[in-house]
């Protein structure tokens, strides 16, 4: 018996289906729809950018070794015991153009209910990937790694992705965005003008601190790619989540519930597509080129959970990505006490710290694998709550305050501490042998 209705045969022209659509169908059929039917609709997304990378990443690492891209130990910030080839970053970003790619041919644009990937999220991952790549070549200025930043941001801008975050944020001050704030002349200025600025700022932000905490916590075989995955799970549940109560009342031009979950689970095949091969022992790095990207594309899933004004998933975002940037308030506040430069090297991040204490690197990775899966948990717990809105909201407020409060005190703490021993100790000790505990069991990189 032929179950299919007329506005579901709408959702299928040519072999394109668009999953989102097909689910609001149904549910207006009298079915209940979940988060899981939505995702159903979307894993092919994921087994193209899993597949694509793992079968990629060995291509590339022969590549990067032929061409002499490696990372060779040199005994003080490099303490691997032997040379690793770089741009595992560069197999990523292929993986996740092509899953993206493919998104464009499945969901045809012409008939979905919600927009596919804005090109400009598709430039800025190619800016940030080739900033990183010229860094591992060439060790470019730090300046020029923040300019290429800034381009992603800045295209991010452009087609106002993550803009609304302000809006959401300062709507409560200065009320509706057509509201007009002074006059001069025929120079007018509205409140959606000081929104859209501010949420630049806002953006350009988000991007430079997500993909230099990311950079910084990649330092032991397997963190990083770990850690996204695990958070992209949580982006991928959150999204779906959206999708099924958000998105329905959206308006379709401008939604971004199909991109969102197609970025997510882009992100997460790519990165498990990755990570047998950056596991310990790691047969080939990230690179700057893989962790800017890596921190870029958590950032923008992030912002995009505000697309509507939703800043209480912002934040619920940010208690998923909170390890990065706990590390990155460490290191901050650390070398500001002690006088460093950020761009010193030193061995007291988060994972040096637990390598000297458990003297191998598996059980530090699976230990901050642990923490990151609690951070995911609160946060798809607290974005998931869908009754008593103003007290969800009060709740992640609170619980993100406390939070980084909490993190900047033991910040301030442990870089007083950390201060007052180097101070106290007058100590030669070659910093290779206090960090390389480990080293022949797995990869160890101070940054």
């Amino acid at each position: 018996m032929n179950m299919t209705t007329p506005n579901q045969e709408a959702t299928q022209i040519d072999g394109a289906i668009d999953p989102l659509e097909l689910a609001a169908e149904i549910d207006r059929s009298g079915l209940f729809v979940t988060a899981y039917d939505v995702l159903n609709g979307y894993i092919p997304i994921f087994l193209i950018a899993f597949l694509t990378t793992i079968i990629l990443t060995p291509i590339i690492r022969r590549i990067a070794v032929d061409s002499g891209i490696i990372d060779n130990p040199d005994g003080l910030r490099k303490l691997h015991s032997y040379p690793v080839a770089y741009m595992g970053g560069i197999s990523i970003l292929i993986g996740l153009i092509i899953a993206i790619g493919a998104s464009y041919v499945m969901f045809d644009p012409a008939i979905a209910m919600f927009s596919t990937v804005p090109i400009s999220v598709i430039i800025g991952m190619l800016a940030i990937s080739l900033t990183g790549l010229a860094d591992d070549i060439w060790g470019w200025d730090p300046r020029l790694k923040i300019a290429g930043q800034l381009v992603a941001a800045a295209a991010l801008a452009i087609q106002d992705i993550g803009v609304r975050v302000a809006q959401g944020l300062l709507y409560p001050l200065l009320g509706d965005p057509a509201t007009v704030l002074f006059q001069i002349g025929s120079l007018q200025v509205a409140n959606q003008d000081v929104y859209y600025w501010i949420g630049t700022i806002v953006i350009g932000v988000f991007v430079l601190g997500a993909c230099n905490s990311s950079n910084l916590i990649d330092g032991l075989d397997g963190l990083l790619s770990g850690t996204v995955a695990i958070m992209a799970i949580g982006f991928v549940i959150i999204s779906c989540e959206m999708a099924v109560t958000l998105a329905p009342n959206a308006d379709p031009e401008t939604s971004l519930a199909g991109t969102r979950i197609i970025l997510s689970l882009a992100l997460l095949g790519a990165v498990l597509g990755f990570l047998p091969y950056n596991f310990k022992p790691a047969v080939i790095f990230l690179g700057d080129s893989g962790s800017l990207l890596l921190g870029y594309m958590c950032i923008v899933i992030i912002l995009m959970f505000g697309d509507r004004g939703q800043t209480h998933l912002v934040f619920a975002g940010l208690i998923i990505f909170a390890l990065p940037i706990m590390d990155t308030l460490l290191a901050i506040v650390r070398r500001k006490i002690s006088g460093a430069s950020m761009s010193d090297a030193d061995h007291q991040h988060i994972h040096h710290q637990l390598l000297r204490a458990m003297k191998s690197v598996p059980k530090a990775v699976f230990t901050l694998y642990g923490v990151t899966a609690l951070f995911t948990t609160v946060g798809v717990l607290l974005a998931s709550m869908l009754i008593l809105w103003d007290f969800r909201i009060r709740v992640i407020y609170v619980f993100a305050t406390l939070l980084f409060t909490f993190i900047g005190a033991v910040a301030i703490k442990n870089a007083r501490l950390a201060h007052a021993t180097h101070a106290a100790l007058d100590s030669d000790e070659d910093p290779a042998e206090s960090s390389s505990i480990d080293a022949s069991d797995g990869a160890v990189r101070s940054k």
